[in-house]
């Protein structure tokens, strides 16, 4: 541990990366957007959010902007953004219908999005307007070839 401890200063001083964890977290029954959100679908309603390999390069979030309860979100266009350290980051929807919950725990909370992206840290739900979409969108093993391909450009 303090092997790990020193090699992440050093490595901090010197402005090399690191990554604290090989690999980011896929939830299996999700579906994935290119521009990394995840979407569960529960018959006419999806929760959507950022996946964990968008928050980890992210860093840490400090403010979620959330839509208003009844915006009407498009298939792949911006409804939001999320605020890092590190920069801020448009969310687009995955998937296209009527905004009809926000997690207004982000508003207080918006570090629930790095420590629970998955549940605690969903961001809308939607009631979607066209379910065929849902095919343009991604399984979890597409999505971890994926980000495994984006991350070997960089």
């Amino acid at each position: 541990m303090a092997l790990r401890v020193w090699a992440s200063k050093s490595a901090s001083y010197l402005k090399i990366s690191t990554f604290n964890r090989p690999f980011a977290t896929v939830v299996k029954y999700l579906r994935y957007a290119d521009s990394h959100e995840w979407v569960k679908v529960e018959g006419s309603s999806a929760t959507v959010g950022i996946t964990d390999h968008a928050q980890d390069h992210l860093g840490d979030v400090v403010y979620v902007e959330l839509p208003e309860i009844g915006t009407a979100v498009t298939q792949g266009d911006s409804f939001g953004a999320v605020e890092s350290v590190k920069a801020t980051s448009d969310i687009n929807s995955p998937v296209s219908g009527k905004v009809v919950e926000v997690n207004e725990e982000l508003n207080d909370s918006p570090a629930l999005v790095n420590s629970s992206p998955y549940e605690k840290g969903w961001i809308i739900k939607v009631e979607l307007s066209k379910n065929d979409e849902l095919k343009s969108l991604m399984d979890s093993d597409s999505y971890s070839k994926f980000c495994d391909e984006e991350d070997a450009k960089h």
